[in-house]
């Protein structure tokens, strides 16, 4: 019986390590921060989050782009200034390691995780800097 219960909570806790965050938890968790993402065990992407849901968004070694996120039902999309009639869709839950993140486009859902937080801004080299 013992076995059976451990065997039960041990199947209960990834489930509930992935409920998604509601719309104000992730506003709470990631407004005033830049957060870096990695993916598969390299660095992905750099976010910051600033007030009034706004964003600015860059790949690693790539241009910012500037954005906004609105909660639709549990998901939390992303709208960039570059292309606005593309949604970037995701469900964020929280673990003991930080925030992660699965893409809700593909089938198989690209999954992100916080590798690093900082409460300064992203620094955006403009496009073509330097020699």
């Amino acid at each position: 019986m013992i076995r059976i219960l451990t065997v039960l909570l041990a199947l209960a806790v990834p489930a509930q390590a992935q409920t998604p965050m509601t719309a104000q938890e992730f506003e709470d968790y990631v407004t005033g921060r830049t957060l870096t993402f990695g993916f598969a065990g390299d660095a992905y992407g750099v976010e910051e989050f600033r007030e009034g849901r706004r964003t600015t968004w860059a790949f690693m070694q790539e241009e910012c782009r500037e954005g906004r996120w609105f909660p639709r039902g549990e998901q939390i999309c992303f709208v960039y200034d570059d292309f606005p009639t593309e949604e970037h869709c995701w469900i964020f839950w929280q673990d003991g390691g930080g925030l992660n993140a699965r893409f809700m486009g593909e089938e198989n859902g690209t999954e992100l995780y916080e590798v690093q937080q900082s409460p300064r801004p992203l620094i955006c080299p403009g496009p073509q800097v330097g020699v």
